[in-house]
């Protein structure tokens, strides 16, 4: 929502300043550089990356277009999360859970929480972890370390097409300067023409420069940022119940494990102390 109200401030600057300068909107109107800049960009994503981080691109353009989920009540619903599975290990055994770690979208504990099992990152990052945990053998430590190194993992992959982006970012400019170039050969050859054909021509070369230029750092560099900015939130989502698991793998109970994770979310979308504790003696009189 957000990007859209950005781009709209951006055209409607960019526009709004050349009409008090009495410009001809028509002027700007080049389809042919269009074309020629956002073709080669195109182009310029397939020569330099491979298929998947291709697919990321787009998706993650998506993802940005529709906001970052991770906010307040997405938390709370994530510790509430926490403190069912934590809960139900305390009551029935750990082994207990090997069912449900197989199946998650069956089980009755996960199953309550779509926005969870829609996130295949952090389900397997769960899952694994707890299902390790319950195999016996492996240390808090070494669970510590497994986790750190797929956090990171996961945080290089979702940095790859943010890459990728920004590189076709500052390729822009360059790309507008080529159609302008192409434009001025065009322009070359009409002269000793009209002086009216003439000067469209040499406009419609500048505007190559000028879209070029205005893609760059108006449109594609900002929406790398924005995409760069959901990355990080979601490897602080993979901390925070990196965090929780860790806490309740060293013996500590349910309600102690839930505000180790809660403690470590982003003070600007960490749930307050009293609202936690609300939602989850809800939750208990819920199951009771």
């Amino acid at each position: 929502m957000y990007i859209i109200v950005g781009v709209l401030v951006v055209l409607g600057s960019i526009i709004g300043g050349y009409l008090l300068e009495h410009g001809n909107l028509m002027v700007l109107f080049q389809p042919a550089e269009l074309v020629i800049i956002g073709g080669a960009a195109l182009g310029t994503i397939f020569i330099a990356n491979p298929l998947h981080t291709i697919l990321a691109i787009f998706k993650g353009a998506v993802g940005a277009l529709k906001g970052s989920p991770y906010n307040a009540a997405f938390y709370l619903e994530q510790l509430k999360l926490l403190n069912d599975v934590f809960v139900y290990a305390r009551k029935h055994g750990m082994a207990k859970l090997e069912g449900d770690l197989d199946e998650p979208e069956k089980s009755q504990v996960f199953s309550k929480y779509p926005k969870f099992l829609a996130d295949h990152h952090a389900l397997h990052f769960f899952c694994d972890t707890v299902r390790m945990a319950i195999s016996g053998g492996v240390g808090h430590l070494e669970l510590d370390q497994l986790m750190e190194l797929d956090i990171e993992s996961h945080h290089h992959e979702g940095g790859e097409p943010v890459a990728a982006l920004t590189t076709v970012a500052d390729s822009l400019p360059g790309l507008g300067i080529v159609a302008a170039v192409l434009g001025v050969v065009i322009t070359m050859g009409s002269i000793g023409g009209p002086p009216e054909e003439v000067g469209h021509k040499v406009a419609a070369a500048l505007v190559g420069t000028f879209l070029g230029i205005l893609m760059c750092y108006g449109f594609f560099g900002p929406l790398a940022s924005n995409m760069s900015k959901i990355n990080e939130a979601h490897g602080q989502y993979l901390n925070m119940l990196r965090m929780g698991v860790l806490a309740f793998i060293k013996g500590m109970p349910p309600s102690l494990a839930v505000e180790f994770a809660r403690r470590s979310i982003p003070p600007h979308l960490r749930p307050s102390f009293k609202d936690t504790e609300a939602t989850l003696k809800g939750a208990a009189k819920a199951a009771a």
